[in-house]
């Protein structure tokens, strides 16, 4: 297990609610030893002018669920913050839900890697996102 924080489905979404995270329609819906898992609603919020998932909306989720797991793999006063992202995006999604699933890379003592996939309903990937994150301590 990769958590040193102890949190639950309820805390995450409490979390969620007054941020970006709320706004977008972004909830946590899973984790296991070594992932994190959420969703995002392909909507009005989240879609470009021309009726497909904006690829900012698909960052937002990723960071969003690295930044979370990062936090989550920190101790004490430590938080952490993002390095930088990046992003392929492989398949287009019209509607639905889109599912983000972030695994670690690397977790060290003073940054961490992590990588999110972004699959559709179908279960075809949409996009796949690398995020570097600094741990700070106060």
């Amino acid at each position: 297990m990769i958590w040193k924080r102890k949190f639950n489905l309820e805390q995450m979404s409490a979390m969620a609610k007054d941020c970006m995270l709320g706004h977008l329609g972004i909830e946590i819906t899973d984790f296991g030893d070594n992932y994190l898992e959420g969703t995002m609603p392909v909507d009005n919020r989240t879609k470009q002018p021309f009726g497909l998932l904006h690829g900012g909306a698909s960052v937002v989720l990723a960071e969003s669920l690295g930044s979370i797991a990062g936090y989550l793999c920190s101790e004490g006063e430590q938080h952490v913050v993002g390095l930088e992202i990046n992003a392929n995006h492989i398949r287009s999604a019209r509607d639905g839900v889109v599912k983000g699933i972030c695994k670690p890379i690397h977790l060290g003592r003073r940054q961490q890697v992590w990588n999110i996939d972004i699959f559709n309903e179908q279960g075809q990937l949409c996009c796949t996102s690398r995020l570097t994150t600094a741990v700070l301590s106060d």
